[in-house]
């Protein structure tokens, strides 16, 4: 068996186990890297990329000590090139994964945009995910959810949001209940534990 700091293979099943704190958790709270050309440390945020892969627990301080204590040097059984703007790659990447679920959603019918529809589906008990403008009004917000609860991502910016339904801009979004919606929660959650920032108005 391996030693306590050398290269282990891939756990089989839902869980993976992280280089730098040895825990088992699952996928979906990790994040998964491999190396690419030249031995480069890549992110692989949809878990799809070719090759042995690489899994840390997506949180700032174990992304942190697998940056500066050698984890993936280890892991791979040999000098790794680490880009000096790895965490930024990570964070834009969750971000743009947000962005393209939005977007997944609203070609399927399942999301609607505007401060009235949004009321209407929060209404009608339809919203299973709020997605608002990081840049929108606070006050805004809090009249349109009232009393009401569900989870809110708030990472991207007014004009990203309305890229995604062909505006200018867009603040609030509300996301149908299913598979789209989970990523969403799921993708949300990476991204603000590996930021060290919580996210939107919780649940």
């Amino acid at each position: 068996m391996p030693g306590e700091d050398g290269p282990e293979p891939e756990l089989k099943g839902p869980l993976r186990r992280c280089i730098v704190t040895r825990e088992s958790l699952p996928k979906e709270a990790m994040i998964r890297f491999v190396l690419g050309p030249d031995r480069q440390v890549v992110p692989d945020l949809a878990g799809r990329l070719p090759g042995r892969g690489m899994w840390l627990s997506a949180r700032a301080d174990v992304l942190e000590r697998g940056l500066t204590r050698g984890a993936f040097s280890r892991a791979a059984r040999g000098q790794v090139q680490l880009p000096p703007d790895l965490r930024a790659r990570i964070e834009t990447g969750l971000r743009v994964r947000i962005r393209d679920q939005v977007g997944l959603a609203r070609r399927a019918g399942q999301a609607v945009g505007g401060f009235q529809q949004v009321r209407e589906w929060l209404q009608a008990g339809r919203a299973a995910v709020l997605v608002e403008a990081s840049d929108g009004s606070p006050a805004e917000r809090a009249r349109l959810m009232g009393s009401r609860k569900a989870p809110v991502i708030d990472v991207l910016t007014a004009r990203e949001l309305g890229a995604v339904f062909g505006r200018d801009h867009a603040v609030h979004v509300a996301i149908a209940p299913g598979r789209i919606a989970d990523m969403l929660v799921q993708e949300a959650g990476r991204l603000a534990a590996v930021s060290g920032i919580a996210n939107g108005a919780g649940t």
